[in-house]
């Protein structure tokens, strides 16, 4: 009712032909939809934060309250076993409940997406925040993040098939979800639609970026009500760098990829032991919970979300051996317990680790402060294990409010990107859909038949000598026997492929506007031969250039 009422009220100034953008009406109507996905995308971060809370205060605590505290450090070895119970209660959920609870979140959301129409099963908005509130709560070493990304992303899924809709709008509104489960845990609006455009919607289109933004927005709108306002790890202003400083940050965007290789690595050669475990997969988290608490009973600090890790050495208030503590601790207990596939997020971890090693290098650092070093790894390690720079660097500027870090952070990001993407396969976010068989490409391209239009090809296909198409002259198509589909000559290639497909043929006549006059033919050959050679010239290395000496006349 409502998108009826508004396609006849907006009628007039939707753009019905071919342009820069494949819009309509549609758009408004998922624009509604987003500012509701926004809304339940921040409740229910807030309801996992008070979730994880609870079962800390009753795990550790032997209390009933939804006020956060720390993890204490007081219960000698008992606080071993806590983990475990956690462990085991999470792999009785996921056999029991949907193995989709398992993991960190955002590759089940890619999953979703490129191989399930963006289908998540209405049980996985609730058992994935449960899950994870028991594995966090009772010590897992991971972020609340990513699987409030997925609870939203399963709620903008849920949303999309109780009303009627195509499997890219679903895919927007789980996009849109996952934005406003970012947002509200952090606060980061810019660096959660950013997130959407580079791990879950695959385009980059006003169809998918304003509903995202909506739902970002509305979710921001919400959390100083539900969580809080100001940034959520703030710092002290920094000093700009001077251009040497900016040569340390080459070096250390370096440093930060070859620290996300290691620990995407450790992750992964840890799931592959536990899959030579002969036990059910049900057990492994709480195996892994064995040695998080071993790894917690020696570093209190490395057990839970840690947030308030983060905030200590992003102002310096750690020591280094405090620090160098927690790098060691964190990062192995966290691999182990994210391998054995409990449920728990990678953001926080990331952060976390990076920020660590970043202050213990900036120590070593001519110029900067330490804290500054250690936002700049962070978002390094989490913009290339995530394979998402540009929205680690706009997340390390928004969670801290330090704008004249922002410059710095694009270079230590890019670097550290650009260090994965040479010697790395698969990120932390695609490994295990690889393993799956799914070949996920983060590569963002123009469609090559969505920019040209029919009567260009064919024009095009008839001055290129070396293509044996020729223009079929109009008296050759007379007889409605020989080629009984036309387009017209200012439609998109897209759309004769889907005439194609939609009338079983293999070629079609291409008509001059009016219909009156035969431009050309275009047939399957044609389509394939075009795509390929686009595809061949993007590999072609180009001669370099020579230069010649010019010798005066006379």
């Amino acid at each position: 009712m409502i998108q009826r009422i508004l396609k006849q009220w907006c009628q007039f100034r939707f753009v019905n032909t071919v342009g820069d953008y494949s819009a309509g009406e549609r758009i408004l109507f998922l624009g509604l939809l987003s500012i509701m996905v926004g809304t339940l995308g921040a409740l229910m971060g807030w309801v996992l934060l008070k979730l994880i809370a609870c079962v800390t205060n009753l795990a550790y605590y032997g209390c009933w309250s939804f006020v956060h505290h720390s993890i204490p450090n007081e219960l000698g070895w008992v606080s071993i076993l806590i983990p475990v119970v956690g462990g085991l209660i999470v792999g009785l959920m996921a056999r029991y409940g949907s193995s989709q609870i398992r993991g960190h979140g955002i590759p089940e959301a890619m999953e979703a997406v490129l191989e399930k129409k963006s289908r998540i099963p209405p049980r996985v908005a609730w058992l994935k925040p449960l899950a994870s509130a028991v594995s966090i709560g009772t010590g897992g070493p991971f972020g609340a993040e990513g699987p409030i990304i997925m609870t939203g992303a399963a709620l903008g899924s849920v949303i999309g098939q109780l009303i009627p809709l195509s499997s890219a709008e679903r895919k927007v509104l789980l996009a849109a979800g996952a934005a406003a489960g970012m947002t509200v845990i952090f606060g980061t609006p810019v660096a959660a639609v950013l997130m959407a455009v580079e791990l879950l919607l695959f385009e980059w289109k006003p169809r998918s970026l304003i509903p995202a933004a909506i739902a970002a927005t509305i979710a921001q709108f919400w959390r100083p009500y539900l969580i809080g306002t100001g940034a959520m790890f703030p710092m002290p202003q920094t000093a700009q760098l001077p251009l040497s400083g900016f040569l340390w940050c080459v070096a250390v965007g370096v440093l930060a990829g070859l620290l996300a290789m290691a620990l995407t690595g450790l992750v992964y050669f840890f799931e592959r032991q536990f899959k030579e475990l002969p036990m059910h997969w049900m057990w492994w988290p709480a195996l892994g919970g064995l040695f998080v608490g071993i790894g917690g009973w020696l570093d209190p600090r490395a057990l839970g979300v840690g947030y308030h890790n983060i905030r200590a050495i992003l102002n310096s208030r750690l020591s280094s051996i405090s620090v160098a503590k927690l790098f060691v601790a964190k990062g192995l207990i966290w691999s182990l317990a994210l391998g054995s596939g409990t449920a728990g997020g990678v953001l926080a971890p990331l952060v976390m680790v990076g920020g660590a090693a970043g202050q213990l290098v900036g120590t070593l650092m001519p110029v900067g402060t330490p804290a500054l070093w250690a936002l700049l790894v962070m978002g390094g390690v989490m913009g290339s294990a995530m394979r998402a720079p540009l929205t680690a660097a706009l997340f390390g500027f928004e969670v801290t409010g330090n704008a004249h870090a922002l410059l710095a952070l694009l270079l230590v990001c890019m670097v550290a990107h650009l260090v994965t993407v040479l010697l790395l396969d698969r990120s932390i976010m695609t490994k295990k859909l690889a393993h799956r068989g799914h070949d996920i490409r983060h590569e963002l391209m123009q469609d090559l038949f969505e920019i040209r239009r029919a009567g260009d090809f064919v024009r095009a296909q008839a001055v290129q000598q070396h293509d044996t198409y020729k223009p079929v002259p109009s008296t050759q198509l007379s007889n409605p026997n020989d080629i009984d589909v036309s387009v017209d000559e200012g439609e998109l290639l897209s759309s004769v492929i889907e005439v194609m497909h939609i009338n079983h043929v293999q070629k079609v006549c291409v008509l001059a506007e009016g219909g009156q006059a035969v431009v050309g033919v275009i047939n399957r050959d044609d389509l394939i031969a075009f795509y390929a050679r686009s595809r061949m010239s993007d590999r072609y290395r180009s001669r370099a250039w020579s230069f010649k000496e010019n010798h005066p006349s006379g």
